[in-house]
């Protein structure tokens, strides 16, 4: 399979300064993370709040820039784009936010907020900017009529649906999906999701999902990446993964997901204290303060992704 996006050794420190001790400290949001994700392929990336993931999602869209590593755009290292072919690699790759309320001018109507990537990357020609709005709606499941209307008009998940337009209008090989369905309610979640799953399918476009929601990832991925304090400590095929947990975090946080069977009882794993603050990482596993099956070498040494199964792959020294 064609690989789309390739993320190597990738590190984003952000530097802080110690006022009392006039010394420098470094908050390491992702600390030397690789993955990669081909064609028409969905990476899910979970884990904590602070864990790293849409920092990452911002290093690939180049918002900010690594302390060290590389990213690869069909082989094309991003280093080497220069001002002029930045501009087809702004177009390549997209992002679907978070908020739709946000993401959306207030000011602009749908149709000029969709116009607009459209002339910027040409596109089509401007005699057919409306056809082309007209069928990047059909696409999302809204109608024509609601071209001329202003986001205040729209409800969460029709914003999320104009948003999801904005992105597929330049014809991208890869989204980023910053906790697409986060914000809307949960009945127009799955509406979302299987709307994504479609245009994948349609469109061969790949995807980077990041989500809290253990359930949302296990629908829409083939992959999945869990991060915790800037590391990936668990990394394979999303069955392997759910299935098969080979990281005490994975199992926590893959227990903790609800189960639609009121019969079925949900064995929480509860994890102790909170996540440590990722300028003061603990030595060894960042994990074993909170793991009840950390042993000595997990307070010494760092664990590094190991062979479970096939390309399931996990960060712990007891397995």
């Amino acid at each position: 399979m064609n690989e789309i996006i390739k993320v190597l050794n990738l590190k984003k420190y952000f530097e802080i300064h110690d006022v009392k001790n006039s010394e420098k400290k470094y908050v390491k949001a992702v600390d030397g993370i690789s993955f990669s994700i081909n064609e028409g392929e969905t990476l899910g990336l979970v884990g904590e709040s602070g864990s790293g993931k849409t920092t990452t999602g911002k290093l690939i869209l180049n918002l900010i820039k690594p302390t060290s590593g590389d990213i690869f755009l069909e082989g094309k290292s991003l280093k080497s784009f220069n001002k002029k072919n930045m501009k087809k690699f702004r177009k390549d790759i997209q992002v679907v936010f978070q908020n739709p309320y946000a993401a959306l001018d207030p000011k602009m109507t749908i149709r000029d907020i969709l116009i607009e990537p459209l002339s910027i990357h040409k596109i089509v020609s401007k005699y057919e900017y409306n056809n082309e709005v007209r069928r990047l709606l059909s696409i999302v499941g809204l109608s024509e009529k609601d071209m001329n209307k202003f986001p205040h008009e729209f409800s969460g998940g029709q914003r999320q649906r104009i948003g999801i337009a904005k992105a597929i209008a330049v014809r991208p090989k890869f989204i980023i999906c910053d906790e697409p369905v986060s914000a809307l309610d949960v009945s127009v979640q799955s509406q979302i999701l299987n709307l994504l799953c479609d245009l994948q399918r349609d469109l061969k476009i790949s995807y980077l999902f990041i989500a809290h929601g253990l359930n949302v990832i296990r629908h829409v991925s083939d992959k999945v990446a869990v991060m915790y304090l800037g590391k990936i400590v668990e990394y394979g095929d999303t069955k392997s993964v759910f299935d098969d947990c080979a990281h005490p975090y994975t199992k926590a946080l893959v227990s903790s997901a609800p189960i639609p069977d009121p019969k079925r009882k949900n064995n929480n794993i509860v994890l102790k204290g909170e996540i440590p603050s990722p300028i003061n990482i603990p030595e060894g596993c960042p994990f074993h303060p909170r793991c009840k099956d950390a042993i000595e070498i997990c307070k010494n040494k760092k664990p590094f992704l190991r062979k479970v199964t096939g390309d399931h792959m996990a960060a712990c020294h007891l397995i």
